[in-house]
């Protein structure tokens, strides 16, 4: 029976750390704008973080095994990670007056945003920290619940993507408002904090 607790904060974890708008995600609001590969990029981002999900919760346990020193530093180091960017998203939330620009291009072929999309992905050093460190620390807090933390960091990158990408023409028009970013820079700040007090202090 799946560990409704673990996979809850897996679900959460995962859209938390997935929500930052970075260069992926932009990425991808472009191409759900203007509806031009959709299902190809979102299965791509969603099937990547799949990948490195299930290799950070899989894989850190053995890690820490072998070296038990590593969960101290991976800990700790992670709440400050975590602290440090919530505070960044608590900063942009009071401050930010960006909203969502697209320019009309010409379509890209489906290769070119296949390899643009893998290069958002695999060559992102963030991805790296979010989905193998931070997932994988965090994952360590329910022993012999691991694969249902991972189910739910899983279900939150195919729920996240899927949803940016089909829902994003509707979504223009709060997307164009300045106030939208700063409410999702704020949640995202809150979460994180919450985040970095449960690496911390537990559960």
């Amino acid at each position: 029976m799946i560990n409704a607790t673990a996979y809850i904060t897996g679900l959460t974890t995962g859209l938390t750390l997935i929500m930052a708008i970075g260069a992926q995600n932009a990425f991808i609001l472009r191409q759900g704008l203007r509806n031009e590969h959709v299902l190809v990029v979102v299965m791509t981002c969603a099937l990547s973080d799949a990948i490195l999900i299930s290799f950070g919760v899989s894989s850190f346990h053995k890690i820490i095994a072998a070296a038990p020193w590593v969960d101290s530093v991976m800990r700790y180091g992670g709440a400050a990670f975590l602290i440090w960017y919530g505070c960044k998203s608590l900063i942009s939330a009071f401050r930010s007056t960006g909203s969502l620009v697209t320019s009309d291009q010409a379509v890209s072929s489906l290769r070119k945003t296949v390899m643009t999309c893998l290069a958002f992905t695999w060559l992102n050093p963030h991805v790296y920290l979010d989905t193998v460190m931070l997932i994988g620390t965090i994952s360590t807090r329910f022993p012999g619940a691991g694969l249902a933390f991972a189910l739910g960091a899983i279900t939150a990158s195919f729920l996240f993507f899927f949803s940016l990408g089909y829902a994003a023409k509707w979504l223009r028009p709060l997307l164009a408002k300045p106030a939208s970013w700063r409410f999702i820079e704020g949640s995202i700040a809150l979460v994180m904090f919450f985040l970095a007090k449960s690496l911390l202090f537990g559960r």
